[in-house]
């Protein structure tokens, strides 16, 4: 990696598919700094842009729904 001038990464088109926390470990890697939030797709969020906020859109279900 070079020192200083470098571009702070803005999009992580791997993580597409990965568990949610997995995506956050690989996003954090890259950026210590950042605020992720995990959302579910369709949810409203807000317009406002953010420097150090990054959106995960999930839509899984990750386990057997049951009553109780």
């Amino acid at each position: 990696m070079s020192s200083g001038g470098e571009e702070r990464k803005t999009s992580w088109p791997e993580v597409v598919g990965l568990p949610a926390e997995e995506a956050k470990k690989v996003i954090l890697k890259d950026m210590p700094d950042a605020d992720i939030v995990v959302v579910p797709v369709g949810s409203p969020v807000t317009s406002d842009f953010r420097p150090n906020r990054v959106r995960i859109f999930v839509d899984t279900v990750a386990g057997t729904p049951t009553i109780g």
